[in-house]
């Protein structure tokens, strides 16, 4: 009995002690963790390990385009986009009746016309990729494409960006004319991306990401901008957003563009 009081009295002693033991464990282990992050790969994989599990595999919703003109005026039109990660971008300009619109499947922009295939062409979407396939293929095939479309992965620092901790990839600090992307620290999602115009390679485009809303084990930033010269020329702002919605395989096939539709009955 005496023996059976001592040993309760040692382990009610012992308990604290574990419980500091534990906490300095995982405080190395996240200190670790933090420190592994010093380049762009590291960003990479950190990102797709956060969420691989559980972010959304579809995406749709409808989207309002607004064109920034220099002359001071504007043009609205809706868009109706599905995606399906990794890869798949789909896009319906104006009513999915009209049948126009683009698909970018792998690396691959396919332009429609009334249904018909108008034209193709090689084109990476780093915005699909980093904030949205970056979750669903592994590292290795994030960190090959960034590789392939010229962002140095070797370049890294840290930053502020709205009052929140950021991670840049590409560029040295204080350098905004190198390709480039942010990814919020705490989160792990991109934020910001430079790269060169499509029309003018001498021009710098800027593109955010904005209004993230945590969905369906993931996040959707509800809202895009693009700048040039420091001037908003484009904007998107999605509605109607649904997760993990199913998807035909006819959705992203150039042939079935004008007769498959997850909107049309």
């Amino acid at each position: 009995m005496v023996l059976s009081t001592k040993s309760r009295v040692r382990k009610e002693v012992m308990k604290p002690a574990r419980l500091r033991l534990l906490l300095l464990i995982l405080f190395s282990l996240t200190l670790a963790h933090a420190e592994d992050v010093r380049s762009g790969e590291n960003v990479l994989r950190v990102m797709h390990d956060r969420y691989t599990k559980t972010w959304y595999e579809t995406l749709t919703f409808t989207q309002k385009s607004t064109t920034y003109n220099s002359d001071g005026t504007s043009k609205v039109e809706t868009w109706h986009e599905a995606l399906a990660a990794p890869g798949k971008l789909r896009i319906d300009i104006g009513a999915p009746s009209d049948n126009n619109g683009y698909l970018m499947i792998d690396g691959t922009l396919t332009i429609l016309k009334g249904g018909k295939e108008a034209g193709t062409r090689p084109l990476v979407n780093m915005l699909l990729v980093l904030g949205f396939d970056v979750y669903r293929q592994t590292p290795e095939a994030t960190v090959k494409i960034a590789k392939d479309e010229g962002y140095d992965l070797t370049k890294f620092h840290e930053e502020t960006w709205k009052g929140q901790p950021v991670y840049v990839v590409g560029a040295e600090k204080g350098d905004l004319k190198a390709k480039q992307f942010w990814v919020d620290k705490n989160r792990l999602l991109f934020v910001r991306l430079f790269e060169p115009t499509q029309a003018d390679a001498s021009k710098f485009q800027e593109i955010r990401f904005e209004d993230y809303r945590e969905m369906a084990g993931g996040w959707v930033a509800a809202r895009v901008e693009v700048y040039v010269d420091d001037k908003k020329v484009f904007s998107e702002e999605y509605s109607d957003i649904q997760c993990n919605v199913k998807l035909e395989p006819d959705t992203f096939d150039p042939k079935q563009f004008g007769s498959t539709h997850w909107e049309k009955p």
